[in-house]
């Protein structure tokens, strides 16, 4: 499935910030229900013994640490783990200089946590170890670069507030925020443990606004990962073994038109997408596959046999086989003119058990990655409304954020560029 400012808030400060950061914590689960520099630049991101999840986000995800050092940030073109921690927060410090003293201290904790160390709580029994692949990614949104800290005049160009579009029932409670912060890891407890660390490290600095903690189902039985609504999600992505590739649709280069401290970055866009899963289940199979574009059981497009195939929409012009109003599509029509349109996406599920009235709580964490959040996924996002499956999904919290670019060496810091001449 593909598919502002932060705001008020009452003050929480000190100890009850941090209370409130550890409860949210606390409530982690990812056990439920059952990708500008050159290449030499880019490899230095991915760990050793790493596969591409170029065509499909069900293979196999790093294996070992993953370098916390380089030009972009891990946990972006990063082949993904299988469970995953979204959280924004609104920055409780008011002056400059603290705002670095924040950041510096995210990125020093960051640094320590991916090479798998033991963190400082001692009575921490199961603290994420070199096998967890763990990545932290950190955003920024639109808010951050209010009166606060004088960064009106920083701001990337395309950084705005997420708008609601057609389809949305955003609920301004798990919407936008000053910073994203996003964790994956092969298990839960790593995503868990690094919220702790951080909560103990910036106690009184930050206050946790919304929180969504996703998992990635295996391959079934083979390729893309499964959603709840039982297609296969994320089949086509860009191809983040390439340099080039990544240089057209994800980085922010030299000549984008952004603050020359961006280079490097990208935007993320996170959506937590809601399925009336008991409604599409009384779907028949036949309108369910028209609807979307794609065979159930392998993935492949309508008019294909394997989930590899591409669709070949100039053979069926009117919509005969693939609708016109398909999600696959709207989502991407494959013309010249949508060509630089493409997305890199890191979704993942979401159970969150049972809506009062009984009704069950599934859906997806969408992220997605772009060089312009504007051409790429705000211009698609417009082309799927009103689109069928409209019916049965609902996006309701989410953010427009700008990824950091990484960090360089053991004396850079997330936000150098930004927040120093």
């Amino acid at each position: 499935m593909s598919d502002g400012h932060s705001g008020g808030g009452c003050p929480a400060e000190g100890v009850g910030a941090r209370r409130a950061f550890l409860r949210r914590a606390a409530g982690m689960t990812c056990a439920a229900v059952a990708a500008p520099g050159g290449v030499e630049a880019y490899a230095a991101q991915r760990a050793p013994g790493t596969e591409s999840g170029t065509e499909s986000c069900g293979e196999p995800g790093p294996v070992g640490p993953v370098p916390f050092h380089g030009v972009h940030q891990a946990g972006i073109g990063t082949p993904q783990q299988t469970c995953a921690g979204f959280v924004a927060f609104d920055v409780l410090v008011a002056r400059r200089g603290e705002l670095i003293h924040l950041l510096r201290t995210i990125t020093e904790r960051a640094r320590v946590l991916v090479r798998g160390v033991r963190p400082k709580d001692e009575e921490v029994a199961a603290e994420p170890r070199r096998q967890d692949a763990l990545t932290i990614t950190l955003g920024v949104g639109s808010s951050l670069f209010d009166h606060r800290f004088g960064l009106a005049a920083r701001r990337p160009r395309r950084l705005t507030r997420m708008p609601a579009f057609a389809d949305d029932s955003l609920d301004p409670r798990a919407c936008h925020g000053d910073l994203s912060l996003q964790v994956c890891a092969l298990h839960p407890d790593a995503v868990v443990h690094v919220l702790r660390d951080l909560a103990r490290e910036t106690d009184g600095m930050l206050r946790p606004r919304w929180r969504f903690d996703g998992f990635h189902n295996p391959p079934r039985p083979s390729g893309g990962s499964r959603t709840f609504i039982g297609f296969k999600d994320g089949i086509v992505n860009p191809d983040t073994d390439s340099a080039a590739e990544m240089n057209r649709l994800v980085w922010v280069g030299p000549s984008a038109g952004e603050p020359a401290w961006a280079t490097g970055g990208c935007y993320q866009v996170i959506r937590k997408i809601e399925f009336r899963v008991e409604a599409w289940d009384r779907v028949p199979l036949a309108a369910q596959e028209r609807m979307i574009g794609r065979r159930k059981g392998t993935g492949a497009p309508l008019d294909g046999r394997r989930e590899s195939d591409l669709p070949d929409y100039t053979a069926d012009p009117h919509g005969e086989v693939i609708p016109l109003d398909a999600h696959i599509r709207l989502a991407n029509p494959r013309t010249p003119q949508t060509e630089d349109s493409l997305i890199l996406r890191r979704s993942y599920s979401y159970d969150g058990g049972f809506h009062p009235n009984g009704r069950l709580d599934l859906g997806l964490i969408f992220c997605c990655y772009q060089q312009d959040v504007e051409r790429q996924f705000a211009t698609m996002q417009r082309r799927l409304e009103g689109e069928p499956m409209a019916e049965f999904v609902t996006p309701i919290g989410g953010g427009y954020f700008f990824a950091l670019p990484g960090v360089r060496d053991a004396s850079d810091w997330l936000g150098s560029g930004l927040l120093t001449p």
